[in-house]
C-alpha cells in the first residue's frame, strides 16, 4: 500500500502491550496505519505515552484467525474429555506456584 493512499484506506493493526510488571501482551485497542513501521510508532505514541509499557506488538488485523464466542462450547468441547490433560493423576506439593 501507498503512502499517499487516504488514511481510511490504511489497513487496521492490533496493539498489543506489555506492560513493565506483566508477562503477557495485553490487546490495548487498534489503529489505521499506512505500514508495520508506522504502525508501530504510531502505537507507541498512542498507547505508551505514560511509560507503561516495555514490548508492543503491531499485527494487522487481516492476519488475525479466532474461534468465534458463539462457538465456544463445541470448539473447546473436545478437550473435556482428555483426562490426561488435568494434573489429577499425581499429587502437586504445596510451594509450586501457578498450576
Amino acid at each position: 500500500m501507498s503512502d499517499s493512499a487516504p488514511a481510511d484506506e490504511w489497513p487496521l493493526f492490533e496493539v498489543f502491550v506489555r506492560g513493565k510488571r506483566g508477562l503477557n501482551h495485553v490487546h490495548v485497542g487498534s489503529l489505521h496505519a499506512p505500514d508495520e513501521e508506522m504502525a508501530l510508532h504510531s502505537a507507541r505514541n498512542l498507547y505508551t505515552r505514560r511509560n507503561e509499557g516495555v514490548s508492543i506488538w503491531v499485527v494487522r488485523a487481516s492476519a488475525i484467525t479466532a474461534s468465534s464466542p458463539d462457538e465456544k462450547d463445541p470448539f473447546f468441547a473436545p478437550s473435556g474429555d482428555k483426562v490426561y490433560r488435568h494434573p489429577t493423576f499425581y499429587p502437586i506439593p504445596d510451594d509450586v506456584p501457578h498450576i
